[in-house]
């Protein structure tokens, strides 16, 4: 039986099955694998990932930290130009080995769909419970150590994304045609919110097709500010340079619907500008594009991703697809997940 008796008006929930846990990604089907691999022609790859100690700091978000990287130990030694003759005499290997602590979401990296949830009356109750997509319950299926609507703060483990976690969408291996939706070379980096209009103004302009299935990559030079500033961003970085989604407007939310995009990724923080341009007072939610892609479509979210280099070759060789290829970890559980997505063209 479904989880849900009544779904969020505009989303797809059930449509890939009860239980599906990959939302748009069902769209990479093997048929659009090989029409993106035909979009390869000349064998150049690009990464698209940042170095992932950048943005640096905490400027752009105070919960998220810059990776920290730690040597092995071997008993009170670190493992760091280790030699193994300490062991055993005589024995020539030297070892290194490492371990990291990170913030899944820091630098480069997908959005899980759990990444966001809502409050939403999915029982037809008259109370909302809090959902994620295609119903997934909070308690149940997403796990935290503390239930916030009862107050609860001694929930047993396991806690984790249960079946949203990362690893659902690495298992996809998130492999597909990539479309470059260039809004710098047409905006710049004049902070504004891109609505359906400018969207269209670009494909026009740039004769850019996105069909069912496409992951499509929105730049706008924010990379390249990052970059600028060398892991010492600006305080209020995300709303001083570069454009963002305009997830107020139901037309670019419809488009997104109705053209079947299979995942959205931007060189952005967010993806989506804000504060929204529209936000409603009491009820609802603030931040639009991630409710409409990750809790109600199933699109994940990619963000921080390196694409200057990308779209100012793309745009020189009159070209706007390429091979995308940026599985995340497959990580048991987790919200989200640094990727180093790799293009080739």
């Amino acid at each position: 039986m479904p989880r849900w008796a009544q779904r969020p008006e505009g989303s797809n929930w059930g449509q890939f099955g009860d239980d599906d846990r990959r939302g748009r990604l069902n769209l990479l089907t093997p048929e659009r694998v090989l029409a993106a691999v035909r979009e390869v022609r000349v064998g150049r790859s690009f990464c698209l990932s940042l170095p992932l100690d950048f943005p640096g700091g905490s400027v752009l978000n105070p919960r998220r930290f810059p990776p920290q990287i730690q040597f092995s130990m071997r008993g009170d030694d670190p493992v760091m130009g280790y030699p193994m003759s300490r062991v055993k005499p005589g024995q020539t290997d030297v070892i290194c080995d490492d371990r990291v602590t990170l913030s899944t979401q820091y630098s480069t990296q997908w959005d899980s769909l759990a990444h966001i949830g809502a409050l939403f009356d999915a029982d037809g109750d008259g109370e909302p419970e809090v959902v994620y997509y295609n119903g997934y319950r909070a308690g149940e299926h997403v796990r935290g150590p503390v239930d916030y609507l009862t107050g609860n703060r001694q929930v047993p483990p396991p806690y984790g994304a249960g079946p949203l976690g990362i690893d659902n969408l690495a298992e996809t291996c998130i492999q597909g045609r990539g479309v470059m939706v260039d809004i710098y070379a047409h905006f710049g980096e004049e902070p504004r919110p891109i609505g359906f209009d400018d969207v269209m103004r670009v494909l026009d302009a740039d004769q850019v097709i996105v069909e069912e299935g496409d992951i499509v990559c929105f730049r706008t030079g924010f990379d390249r500010v990052l970059l600028r500033h060398d892991r010492h961003p600006p305080e209020g970085a995300s709303t001083k340079f570069g454009a963002g989604l305009d997830g107020s407007d139901p037309r670019l939310l419809d488009w997104i619907t109705e053209t079947g995009i299979a995942a959205i990724a931007s060189d952005t923080e967010g993806v989506e500008f804000l504060p929204a341009t529209r936000i409603p007072e009491g009820a609802g939610t603030h931040i639009p594009l991630h409710e409409h892609c990750l809790f109600k479509l199933g699109i994940p979210l990619g963000e921080m991703f390196l694409l200057s280099d990308l779209a100012e070759w793309l745009r020189e060789a009159g070209r706007s697809r390429f091979l995308l290829t940026a599985p995340p970890l497959r990580l048991p559980g987790a919200v989200g997940s640094p990727v180093t997505p790799v293009a080739t063209v």
